[in-house]
């Protein structure tokens, strides 16, 4: 089906046969990704899905690279979104949208050209890459290789049902637990919105260096949002889970779940109190924590700010760069996590990779274009919004390992501080690494106890200082699997946060400020 029929019918033609692909790779293995499976087929089932062949893809990576281009990829998506709100118990928003479309990326060294085009045919596709050509383009012409699928060795994010075949009326039983939970669990809940939304993502990609895959690409959150009234006063709290899921994913036990936390999370705001400022020692807690590393030190770890100098670790690869029982990690091989890839956008494996080992910065985050610079192997980082964007590094799952104390023992050692877990946005300087982030909620400590609740507080710090200032470590690590979505130079992309509780020897807490939301 041409891009003109596909419009006309709404998809729903295409839905049909896409239901039928996925019913089908369930047993074969490789468009889903089972064990065992042919691996030709997911290819053949992806070239069929966006009505292109072999000879459409050569020809079209020919006209890429005729104006002496070094290297060519075609990046094609078919993302289908359907999203539902409850307000207390009502739908008051509902919304499904389809985004289709190939993108053409040029490279020349360093010097990049890109084009896209929403109809998928190949005159338009040539127009696209005849434009990424001009724009990234040299006195030589070149040819791309034979194409090759490049085979999934391991499926991070396998799907049992997936969300084409699931209609509105499987779903909201769930979100209506959610609802019906979240009001039984205490009598000042005044209003609950719950939501539900779910993306299916068919990616099939390209490059003159003869390598293809197809991704089956699965995203689910389930969140709900609680306002609770006592004596006058009115509080609110918000939980979520999000991952790389099908339709089992919702069951009464996550419903459990999200549903205690957002009303536990609310009910003690009530009790909290907003501490005097000030420079003092800071127990980050388990999990959401994270945050801390994706935004004020994971950013700065990504190559394309040191290619540029921006970053303050630009001189910095295999230095020391904290102390030595700190590793961290980012992480694209969780299974079912929200940042996890089993390619990248550029075609390079999902991987694990140690951003410090032992205290020690042993690599950036690279793209191709950046690994190029460093003379070493994309780090599976390449990563884009959509087919409308070129890839950039970007983090996958940040996360710091697990040190050996307990959490209480780090509690303990600290005469006056707090202890903070539940933060909600921020802003970084990606440069310097200065940074300023709102905790919604957390604790004083007192003496080496956790006493009063806190809330509504910034901490104010620089990334580096704060990461060489951690001197204890506790062996609860924990991912934070929340609706965490990072954005850089326009684009927005799933990641997942994490780390165990950690003490972080001084930073400055204020009373909140407004601040801006960059995660």
């Amino acid at each position: 089906m041409d891009r003109r029929n596909f419009l006309k019918t709404g998809g729903i033609a295409l839905l049909g046969s896409l239901a039928t692909g996925s019913a089908m790779a369930l047993t074969t293995p490789g468009a889903l990704g089972g064990e065992g499976a042919d691996k030709k087929a997911a290819v053949a089932l992806a070239m069929n899905h966006f009505g292109v062949s072999e000879a459409d893809l050569k020809k079209v990576l020919a006209a890429a690279l005729e104006k002496g281009g070094d290297y060519a990829d075609l990046f094609f998506e078919h993302t289908i979104s359907n999203s539902i709100r409850l307000m207390d118990g009502a739908v008051n928003n509902s919304y499904s949208n389809i985004d289709y479309g190939v993108g053409v990326r040029v490279l020349i060294g360093d010097q990049s050209g890109y084009a896209y085009v929403e109809n998928i045919t190949v005159e338009d596709m040539l127009k696209a890459a005849r434009t990424a050509a001009r724009i990234a383009s040299a006195n030589k012409g070149n040819k791309p290789l034979n194409l090759t699928e490049k085979e999934l060795k391991k499926n991070y994010y396998t799907v049992a049902s997936p969300w084409e075949e699931v209609s509105l009326k499987d779903k909201m039983p769930y979100l209506q637990k959610l609802n019906d939970r979240i009001f039984a669990l205490d009598k000042r809940v005044h209003k609950v919105q719950a939501s539900q939304s779910d993306t299916t993502s068919h990616i099939f990609f390209c490059n003159s260096e003869g390598v293809m895959f197809y991704d089956y690409r699965p995203m689910v959150t389930l969140g709900a949002v609680c306002i609770m009234e006592e004596d006058g006063k009115t509080e609110n709290g918000y939980a979520a889970r999000a991952y790389r899921r099908g339709f089992d994913f919702l069951s009464d036990e996550v419903v459990d779940v999200i549903a205690r936390e957002a009303v536990d999370q609310t009910s003690l705001l009530f009790k909290a109190i907003k501490p005097k400022g000030g420079e003092m020692p800071v127990v980050m807690g388990a999990g959401g924590s994270g945050i801390l590393l994706h935004e004020a030190i994971g950013h700065t770890f990504e190559a394309d700010f040191n290619r540029k100098n921006v970053s303050i670790f630009a001189d910095q690869l295999n230095k020391k760069v904290c102390n030595e029982h700190i590793n961290v990690v980012d992480d694209g091989t969780i299974p079912f996590n929200r940042g996890s890839v089993n390619f990248d956008d550029e075609g390079a494996e999902g991987q694990k990779t140690y951003l410090i080992k032992d205290g020690v910065l042993t690599s950036y985050l690279h793209d191709r274009i950046s690994a190029k610079h460093y003379g070493v192997e994309p780090t599976g980082n390449g990563r884009r919004e959509s087919f409308r964007n070129m890839p950039i590094p970007r983090m996958r799952a940040t996360y710091m390992e697990a040190g050996n104390v307990s959490e209480s023992d780090i509690i303990s050692s600290v005469k006056k501080g707090i202890f903070v877990d539940n933060f909600t946005n921020g802003q970084v300087q990606i440069g310097a690494g200065d940074f300023t982030f709102f905790v919604k909620s957390g604790y004083m400590i007192e003496d080496g106890k956790l006493t009063q609740p806190i809330k509504d507080i910034n901490i104010i710090g620089n990334g580096p200082k704060a990461l060489a200032d951690i001197t204890m470590v506790a062996t609860n690590a924990k991912i934070d699997n929340g609706t965490w979505t990072c954005g850089k130079d326009g684009q927005s992309c799933p990641v997942t946060c994490g780390m165990p509780s950690a003490l972080v020897s001084k930073l400055t807490v204020v009373e909140r400020t407004r601040s801006k939301c960059l995660l």
